[in-house]
């Protein structure tokens, strides 16, 4: 029979074994969260030109529009729907090009109605002309329930660039942390998830020109019985053009089609 030295020993070696071997699926689901390493620090974008990081009250630079709410809670900007569409604008001047990053989570806590969808977009800054919609870019769209984010670029008269991802690591309504990045230049406008480079648009249709700021939305389909949901976003960033990428941004183009509710200016 093995002795008391011996037995601890083996006892010890076992449990140093057990912690190197692989988790169950728990782990394993959670093993990718994008933390540290996102679009900024993997391209090479740095030093940030404009941060936010949700520390503290709110800021009044955020216009709060809409039936929920939005206030900064555990380091986190919080927005909370019921039943009505609510969203948050960062009112600053905005910037024609540059490159917008947000970690972000989102989750839905009922079933059995319509779900929210969760959005981020590039919207024309201060009082210049939405002319509905037709100058918006989006960081992500993504319906609860689906298992893709869907991004956008609209632009006058009536056209539209359209791309989906699904996720890197976990889905995106389970209330997991991802990041979602745009980098905008005359030549090229390119969409990043969890640090990777997901489509690149090239053609010269896609850009307005059109200073540009962050909304935060978590919009309702009219007329319908909501779920409850959220959207949370950890940080937000900017960075201007001035360093090149340390990475490639080819990706697959997005597809071209029209955008039906465009408001064209007058003749």
């Amino acid at each position: 029979m093995p002795s008391p030295t011996t037995i601890r020993r083996l006892a010890v070696l076992l449990l140093c074994g057990a912690l190197l071997l692989p988790a169950g699926p728990s782990w394993s689901r959670e093993a990718g969260v994008p933390g540290p390493v996102h679009a900024g620090n993997t391209f090479g974008w740095y030093p940030t030109a404009w941060r936010d990081e949700f520390v503290g009250p709110l800021t009044s630079v955020w216009d709060k529009r809409g039936s929920g709410t939005v206030k900064t809670k555990n380091g986190m900007l919080t927005l909370r729907a019921r039943g009505r569409s609510v969203s948050a604008t960062l009112g600053t001047a905005g910037h024609d090009t540059g490159r917008w990053e947000i970690r972000w989570k989102s989750k839905q806590y009922a079933a059995g109605k319509a779900p929210y969808t969760v959005r981020t977009e590039l919207v024309p800054a201060g009082d210049r002309d939405q002319y509905c919609g037709a100058h918006n870019i989006a960081l992500e769209s993504y319906t609860h329930g689906h298992s893709r984010a869907k991004f956008y670029i609209h632009n006058l008269p009536n056209v539209a660039f359209k791309a989906s991802k699904g996720p890197t690591y976990a889905g995106y309504g389970g209330d997991h942390w991802h990041t979602f990045a745009v980098e905008v230049t005359p030549e090229h406008i390119s969409w990043f998830v969890d640090a990777h480079v997901i489509s690149t648009e090239r053609r010269p249709e896609a850009y307005s020109g059109v200073p540009l700021t962050v909304r935060f939305t978590l919009k309702a389909v009219p007329g319908k019985a909501m779920n409850r949901a959220s959207m949370q976003m950890d940080w937000l960033r900017y960075w201007t053009l001035a360093k090149p990428n340390d990475k490639s941004i080819d990706a697959p183009a997005p597809t071209m089609g029209t955008f039906t509710k465009a408001c064209p200016p007058p003749a």
